[in-house]
């Protein structure tokens, strides 16, 4: 029995998928086939149900695979450990972002860790929600900047700051000059939104839940498209194809005269995203926490209320 082994069967259970799972080990499907019969041959038991389209876990499986991640999470500890004697600032920081964050906040977050930890280079991934909670809990990454809710729990979290939604338009648009618009009147225009995976999509559509069908309905969304990014979304808004709803530190200037967008914020209290910083319970580089979310704390960030609060258990 491996780790290697263990690895790969936690990422079946995961992915439910013999090649979705090599692909995040980054083996060949056939490696990680063997390897994984050698394991079962090796216990005398069987830990995958095959067959179909879904890979399932037995319950004998599932109990192993359960073993199989505290197992790696203590290994992840003992390589903690031994960096225990050495500067907890000294040496790479891995830290994932998600995409609808990374392009706002990173350019002054490296450019601060490079002028006061220059001894700590980050190594920089971003990625959705989800995958970034996957890498975490694997020790791939050793902290994650994320928003409200994470799918699962078992991390230790700190918040770093709220960050209103605003509305984005064409400036030849009615909304245009107004003080703000309300989440009701949302539904009677074409809404671009992100695409199925990406946390700030769930979140535009806790907003107005009616863009969450498409609907050709006199009382429902016009109509619905769907980005890769907000940046594309944003060109396409200015093209005229409809509205989007953006995060607040996305926006370069609120009140801009001088470009095909209007920003207009929501009326009554803005709904908001909070941002946060979240790292494994075994994880013992607590100065290299802290000089991020303080790198974060001091990085200019329109609209966003900043936070001075503890960590907690999630």
């Amino acid at each position: 029995m491996t780790l290697t082994e263990l690895k790969y069967i936690v990422a079946v259970a995961r992915q439910k998928h013999f090649g979705h799972a090599a692909e995040a080990c980054f083996v060949a499907q056939p490696t990680l086939s063997v390897a994984i019969k050698k394991l079962e041959d090796e216990l005398g038991v069987t830990i995958f149900e095959r067959g179909g389209t879904e890979v399932s876990t037995t319950p004998l499986g599932a109990q192993i695979v359960a073993q199989a991640e505290r197992v790696l999470e203590q290994t992840a500890v003992i390589k903690e450990l031994a960096k225990q004697n050495k500067d907890p600032l000294s040496g790479p920081f891995r830290l994932g972002i998600i995409y609808t964050i990374g392009p706002y906040l990173l350019p002054g977050l490296v450019k601060t860790m490079i002028a006061k930890v220059p001894q700590m280079p980050l190594i920089l991934q971003e990625n959705f929600t989800v995958k970034l909670m996957e890498l975490l809990r694997q020790g791939e990454l050793d902290a994650a900047i994320m928003a409200l809710p994470l799918p699962d729990q078992g991390m230790m979290v700190q918040p770093l700051y709220d960050e209103p939604f605003v509305v984005a338009m064409p400036k030849d648009h009615p909304w245009a000059e107004r003080a703000s618009v309300s989440a009701e009147e949302l539904k009677t225009e074409t809404m671009l939104l992100l695409g199925s995976g990406h946390c700030f999509r769930d979140q535009v559509l806790e907003v107005c839940p009616e863009m969450a069908r498409f609907s050709t309905a006199s009382d429902g969304i016009a109509r619905t498209f769907e980005g890769s990014s907000l940046e594309t979304i944003r060109h396409m808004v200015a093209s005229g194809i409809g509205i989007t709803v953006l995060p607040m530190a996305s926006v370069p200037d609120l009140h801009a005269k001088d470009s095909m967008l209007r920003y207009v914020p929501f009326s009554n209290r803005a709904p908001d995203r909070r941002v946060v910083i979240a790292w494994r319970k075994s994880f013992t580089r607590h100065a290299a926490i802290d000089a991020i979310r303080q790198a974060v704390l001091s990085c200019e960030l329109p609209g966003v209320t900043m936070l001075d609060e503890i960590a907690v258990a999630q």
